[in-house]
């Protein structure tokens, strides 16, 4: 029934880090849209950033909170690559390299934090998978 993911939201102490973290450190692009609101792209997927001190948009989370999420972004680069680019925007790896098992078999992953503190998993399959 479920194909894929479209978006998520990460409700954010500071949207400007945020986005300079997703976009200068990850190779993300930033959205504009509605009536201001900020959304970060990658592939065909989306982060929508809310405030977490702004007016909340509805429907939400039921208790919004930054720096709950923990999550896996897969790199459609080889991780040596991924490692080489966040050390050169300064930003710091948590764990790893480590093997892990992905939603489509074994992988590589590196973490680290971004600025509300989110776990955040960057994977590469081996070729093929």
């Amino acid at each position: 029934m479920i194909r894929s993911l479209d978006h998520l939201v990460l409700t954010v102490r500071d949207v400007d880090k945020t986005v300079d973290f997703y976009c200068r450190g990850l190779g993300m692009r930033k959205e504009v849209f509605g009536n201001g609101r900020v959304a970060i792209h990658f592939g065909d997927q989306k982060f929508n950033l809310h405030g977490a001190d702004g007016v909340p948009l509805l429907p939400r989370a039921r208790n919004p909170v930054a720096g709950g999420a923990d999550f896996c972004l897969v790199a459609g680069v080889p991780l040596d690559e991924v490692i080489r680019r966040l050390g050169n925007a300064g930003i710091a790896i948590e764990r790893g390299p480590v093997d892990q098992a992905g939603a489509r078999g074994p992988m590589r992953s590196v973490y680290m934090r971004e600025p509300d503190d989110n776990l955040v998993e960057i994977c590469a399959y081996p070729p093929g998978l």
